[in-house]
């Protein structure tokens, strides 16, 4: 798998207390067992998961992917995104690399919950992308935050990390909380005639780092080398 390098940036230095450590076991599952931690926000009880192969404590560079929650693809199968692709894609990668973290995330449709999801799902089917759907219904762009996941991170013991993300706005937010990121793992996924409109406007709209076909991967070099 090809890596690329984010802009070098110094991050900044946070300590927050907006988590407890709720829950831990060991879970077997067909990529074998994953360290499951479970932390509840302190705020308002909602609770996130921390899946966790090997030893990451106090190491540098651990291979981490930030994953919001997508019920509509990872359990009902929607092929309207690839977000069930990238989590299965991070999955293989940490358990394969025998080390890494998956964060799994509650900001279903980057924030705006399921119901308002399903209502821009809505919107689009008359024509609308996905951002224009959003502003429709009274949200931006992005409602989703990287406080939580820096101090999931934290509370684990990683040092650093290797970021699993085609978007340069969870370098950015991770650095901001405090978290140094390497590099960037390209999270590679097949698009369908479902999805690929969803792609390219996250790739025009918000600099998302996407190679939809063979031709773009000297576009998307020449853009991150």
């Amino acid at each position: 798998m090809s890596e690329s390098r984010p802009p070098q940036v110094l991050p900044t230095r946070k300590s927050t207390s907006l988590l407890e450590k709720f829950s831990e076991a060991d879970v077997p599952t067909g990529r074998g067992v994953l360290r499951t931690v479970v932390f509840r926000e302190k705020r308002n009880g909602r609770e996130h998961v921390a899946l966790v192969v090997g030893e990451v404590q106090g190491l540098e560079g651990v291979p981490v992917r930030v994953h919001s929650e997508c019920l509509t693809s990872e359990v009902f199968g929607s092929l309207k995104c690839d977000c069930r692709e990238q989590l299965d894609r991070a999955l293989d990668f940490v358990t394969q690399n025998g080390c890494g973290v998956v964060l799994y995330l509650r900001q279903e449709g980057r924030g705006i919950g399921l119901g308002n999801k399903i209502k821009a799902y809505a919107l689009q089917a008359e024509g609308l992308d996905t951002y224009e759907a959003n502003r429709q219904l009274g949200f931006p762009d992005d409602l989703r935050s990287y406080d939580i996941a820096a101090e999931m991170l934290r509370l684990l013991g990683v040092r650093s990390v290797d970021l699993i993300t085609n978007n340069p706005l969870k370098i950015a937010g991770l650095v901001e909380e405090g978290i140094p990121v390497r590099r960037r793992i390209p999270s590679r996924t097949e698009h369908n005639p479902h999805n690929v409109g969803y792609l390219r406007t996250k790739r025009e709209r918000t600099g998302h780092l996407i190679e939809l076909f063979a031709e773009d991967d000297d576009d998307t070099e020449a853009k991150v080398g």
